[in-house]
């Protein structure tokens, strides 16, 4: 079957084709109702089904004598560990962290915050959960403690799972700590503190001293095997956060029988990947890449899977990814076009690249950002084998627009993300809702029912799901992106069309960076946008009017505040562009011009829009910049 019969099939076929799919993964009571109907007309899939993702993922390989093939691998340049673990030594550390978690209390419909590097702890501790029926929430380690804090009062985890440390390139980052200073801003209060004793450079924890603590490995050394418990499709798996317009993360939830479905077809139909290859998703635990696939995707679909602790450059030099892909025959690679530009930078003329056997390596998968033509150009020079830009969000947990070489053999087209894979009914509206011809720029849309493995809501806000994703276009999920399609199918995403930026891959807030600005005891008001940038596709940058009478200088007003947004949202934020202005443009009913200011930062063309209230706001922003381009 072609991708387009496929795409046909499920939509007018949805029901027989997604029982189709479901039959691919193992139930313990497979599901009758395929299809049903929730509030605000939105789906529930496979709701009668029963079955344990862990089991999916590790039991059933083991139990089909797949036991002794490598589950992960685990590649740490940053500490120089290499580490192998089987199906089978995975389910033994699985099921007796997963007893040990019994042990403590904690069971079916608990929630968990893990804390952790890229490590395969990490992946331990989010399976051992799924085997109870804990519904586990990742936070990214980029994330300082005040946004830790935020999400375990969201969640209210009765445990959380962390490391001592953490390394980024050769700097220890403590991790521990964080947890300690998030748990004592909390309102919120977790029974237990699971910890992960790292030992890096000496540095160890005083158990005597830590009551409170509970080691990861006595945990699992001395506790029984616990088994898979059965739960219903509609369980909640995770808690993923992203970034929310308001300021407030959003908790994203996925269910357990869709995920797992849509899971086994992605990895076999999208990413054409076979049983037994080795899979690299080169991204974080912290985000819905690592999620799907570092930890479920690939094993459900009997891979081997990459845990890379380090970075496309630095970890030693910009060869680190060609030798990866060599040391473990690594046939599919998925990473943010960021990673591409970085190596890109540092090895214009792909020098590293010949010094590694990497014919191993089928197909480039890229997302998280939309990648440049000139990067995709260099790559399919210096590498050789195809890259597919493709689409796809937190929410929408696997890919909305992809090519499929699983199916066929893909046709690229330079900057756009394909077509509408599977299961998804992508429209192209204007702001009144009506559908828009090709080639003109739109809101990207997504006609009800959405397809298994998508988002089931927002952790305990109903409402706010609703107003964010289902009542602009009644009947329909609003991405929250700007998108064009061609004549022959072909989708070319824009971009948010909100106060969202993409840095490097990671979605982020500039509301959430504005409420972090305007806490400064000199900041009168503010406004963050994206900017454009050669390397990480977007960067936020901060205007900030003083309040009068302050006798702070600017210099140091600038320095403070990139301090504040280290601290209060983390480095992941990398907001190091800070300018002092007098006053912002506004409208005359007093909204903030962010188009016209990120459009003047990008050094375009502009049009100062006629709801302006002051147009000489506009000279005295670009008299600044020039000052501001001069000294940086």
């Amino acid at each position: 079957m072609k991708a387009h019969e496929m795409f046909l099939k499920s939509m007018h076929q949805k029901e027989d084709f997604w029982a189709q799919q479901a039959s691919e993964i193992d139930w313990y009571q497979k599901p009758e109702t395929i299809l049903s109907e929730g509030k605000d007309g939105y789906p529930i899939w496979f709701e009668d089904g029963k079955l344990n993702i862990c089991d999916l993922a590790i039991d059933r390989h083991v139990r089909n004598g797949f036991g002794t093939q490598t589950a992960f691998i685990y590649d740490s340049p940053v500490t120089g560990v290499v580490q192998k673990i089987s199906f089978a030594e995975l389910q033994n550390k699985v099921s007796r962290f997963a007893g040990g978690l019994l042990k403590l209390g904690l069971k079916k419909g608990d929630t968990v915050v893990i804390y952790m590097p890229m490590i395969p702890e990490a992946a331990i501790a989010m399976y051992a959960c799924a085997r109870l029926g804990i519904t586990h929430s990742v936070v990214f380690g980029g994330f300082a403690p005040h946004e830790l804090a935020i999400r375990i009062d969201d969640c209210t985890p009765k445990a959380v799972i962390t490391a001592s440390a953490g390394v980024e390139v050769k700097k220890r980052i403590p991790y521990l700590p964080f947890v300690k200073e998030a748990i004592e801003a909390a309102e919120y209060k977790p029974e237990h503190i699971i910890v992960f004793d790292r030992q890096l450079w000496n540095h160890r924890i005083d158990w005597e001293n830590e009551p409170q603590l509970t080691d990861f490995y006595h945990l699992i050394h001395e506790s029984e095997p616990a088994d898979c418990v059965p739960v219903a499709s509609t369980h909640p798996l995770y808690i993923l956060y992203t970034s929310g317009t308001t300021g407030k993360p959003k908790g994203v939830v996925r269910d357990t029988g869709g995920y797992a479905t849509a899971m086994k077809f992605s990895m076999k139909h999208i990413y054409g990947a076979q049983e037994g290859e080795v899979f690299w998703a080169a991204s974080d635990i912290g985000w819905v890449v690592g999620h799907s696939f570092i930890i479920y995707g690939p094993l459900i679909n009997r891979n081997t899977s990459v845990i890379f602790e380090g970075k496309p450059i630095m970890t030693p030099d910009a060869g680190t990814t060609w030798r990866i892909i060599e040391d473990y025959k690594v046939s599919i690679m998925f990473c943010a076009p960021t990673a591409i530009r970085a190596i890109k930078k540092e090895d214009p003329d792909g020098d590293f690249i010949r010094k590694y056997d990497i014919s191993s390596l089928r197909i480039q998968f890229l997302a998280g950002e939309r990648c440049d033509v000139a990067t995709l150009d260099w790559y399919e020079e210096k590498v050789g084998v195809p890259a597919i830009d493709h689409w796809w969000q937190t929410e929408s947990g696997w890919p909305m627009l992809s090519l499929m070489p699983g199916v066929e053999d893909p046709v690229i087209k330079r900057a756009s993300a394909g077509k509408p894979v599977p299961g998804f009914d992508i429209k192209i509206f204007d702001d009144e809702g009506y559908e828009l011809e090709p080639h003109h720029e739109g809101l990207l849309v997504i006609r009800l029912p959405l397809p298994p493995g998508t988002l089931m809501g927002i952790w305990r806000d109903p409402e706010r799901f609703k107003f964010g994703y289902l009542s602009r276009f009644p009947g329909y999920y609003f991405s929250g992106d700007g998108a064009i399609q061609d004549e022959d199918g072909y989708i070319f995403v824009t971009g948010r069309v909100d106060d969202i930026i993409n840095v490097s891959g990671h979605r982020l807030s500039t509301a959430e960076m504005e409420e972090a600005v305007s806490g400064h005891r000199h900041v009168a008001e503010c406004c963050v946008v994206g900017v454009e940038d050669d390397l990480k596709g977007q960067v936020p940058f901060a205007l900030v009017v003083m309040k009068s009478g302050s006798s702070i200088s600017e210099e140091a007003l600038e320095k403070e505040v990139i301090t504040i947004v280290r601290e209060k949202i983390g480095a992941v934020a990398s907001l190091k562009n800070v300018m002092t202005v007098k006053r912002l443009p506004k409208t005359r009913s007093g909204k903030i011009l962010r188009k016209l200011i990120r459009t003047m930062l990008d050094g375009k063309e502009y049009q100062i829009p006629s709801t302006i209230d002051d147009e000489s706001i506009v000279d005295e922003i670009e008299e600044k910049l020039k000052e501001y381009r001069s000294i940086s």
